[in-house]
């Protein structure tokens, strides 16, 4: 038995002139996404679950049209209720297009729309809504962060910080509980979400991040990166100024070790976009080369 249309309610005004011009469109489209699919529209409205009378009169551009009906004609068709509304004509190129890409799974979807911007030279303006700064800690990475983004009007993140938050500890801990191994998934996982649920934002990636291959290439492909980069010595002195006295500055065993690591890391941290060297730099100078290291 088919369904009895939904009247709208609270709105009893005749359309203007606008508005039949829109919906004496919509019909025109809805009857051509029938006939395309070789639907007769009395078995579109019981696909539809709507009166055939309804869909009579929506095709005809007659009579006020609800939404809810909207998406049960939308489902039947196929489409979107999105793709329904969009009655303007697309070349017989772009309704390819789109009904290629409706057919493939969405991890083929993300890979063809990635090569696409890529060919195409959207890229990088696409990976610059989201800044992601590496390098070792100490290089000013927090500092700088913040203050790019508080300009750009956008979120700061600190990926460590996240991955203290989703294990509900504190990152020693995490290293100690679940190992190196277990601190990059998490990591991974952080960084997923991050990149999902933010189109803007300055991330502060951990000095070891580039070491996790598929971690790097996800932010590389995903971020627009900068490497912040110090000399060693400025390196220790900033990590001792925020109250970690572990490598202590006279320590040569542990500024050897810093200088083999930025060594091991180099070509990695050169991958980025852009260097940003902030060694005996002022804040608001190391600012300013972010700034402009962002916008070229």
């Amino acid at each position: 038995m088919n369904a009895a249309p939904v009247k709208s309610a609270g709105n009893t005004e005749a359309p203007n002139v606008e508005d039949s011009e829109f919906l004496a469109e919509l019909g025109a489209h809805v009857r051509k996404l029938r006939e395309r699919r070789g639907m007769a529209r009395k078995v579109l409205a019981r696909n539809a679950q709507v009166s055939e009378r309804y869909l009579a009169q929506l095709e005809l551009g007659e009579g006020n049209v609800s939404i809810v009906l909207l998406r049960r004609i939308a489902a039947a068709l196929g489409i979107s209720v999105v793709d329904l509304l969009d009655t303007r004509e697309r070349s017989v190129e772009e309704t390819l297009l789109v009904r290629l890409l409706e057919r493939l799974p969405r991890q083929q979807v993300e890979e063809v729309t990635s090569r696409l911007i890529k060919e195409l030279g959207f890229e990088k303006d696409v990976r610059k809504q989201r800044i992601a700064l590496i390098g070792l800690r100490g290089a000013g990475k927090s500092t700088l962060g913040q203050l790019l983004a508080k300009e750009l009007e956008c979120v700061f993140v600190e990926l460590d910080s996240e991955v203290e938050r989703e294990a509900g500890t504190s990152l020693s801990e995490v290293f100690l509980l679940y190992g190196q191994s277990g601190y990059r998934r998490i990591e991974r996982r952080c960084l997923e979400r991050i990149i999902e649920s933010n189109d803007r934002a300055v991330i502060s990636a951990g000095g070891g991040v580039v070491s996790e291959i598929e971690t790097y290439e996800l932010l590389l492909a995903k971020c627009f990166t900068v490497w912040v980069k110090a000399a060693p010595e400025e390196h220790m002195a900033r990590v001792e100024a925020q109250g970690d006295m572990r490598p202590m500055q006279g320590n040569d065993e542990a500024m050897e070790d810093l200088r083999r690591i930025l060594i091991a890391r180099e070509p990695l941290y050169r991958r980025a976009d852009r260097i940003v060297d902030t060694s005996r730099q002022t804040i608001k100078s190391s600012l300013k080369q972010l700034r402009q290291a962002v916008i070229e």
